[in-house]
């Protein structure tokens, strides 16, 4: 048949963008408490430096995700979070810790203005 083209097939990819998954919502339910931070908990699998795990309860940081950027500091109205070193991690070198998360007044305004959503504010 003159004229004809062949038709063209796309491939379909599929990609897995583990850095951009936010936060699990039920990590409590689903991960074990496997160390302590400063003062606060830590849900694993802990395996430095690639993997920090979830540290916090009522204000949780998936230190896995945390991109280190801190809008968090910057939005908090009571200081909830500080710095914390995590040399060698894919993702930053510098995380965002929930160091006083007893602080914490629920505004959520570090949840929703989190860019990596890597933030659950649970009430306790």
């Amino acid at each position: 048949m003159r004229g004809c083209r062949k038709p063209i097939f796309m491939q379909a990819y599929r990609v897995t963008l583990v850095g951009n998954m936010p936060i699990d919502p039920d990590f409590q339910k689903n991960r074990q408490r496997a160390a302590e931070h400063q003062g606060h908990a830590v849900y694993g699998p802990v395996q430095p430096p690639g993997k920090l795990g979830i540290h916090g309860t009522s204000v949780a940081v998936d230190w896995d995700i945390c991109s280190g950027e801190g809008t968090c500091l910057d939005v908090c109205p009571v200081n909830v979070f500080d710095w914390a070193d995590s040399p060698g991690h894919p993702v930053s070198e510098k995380k965002s810790d929930p160091a006083r998360e007893a602080d914490c007044i629920q505004c959520m305004a570090c949840e929703v203005q989190c860019p990596t959503q890597a933030i659950k504010i649970t009430p306790p």
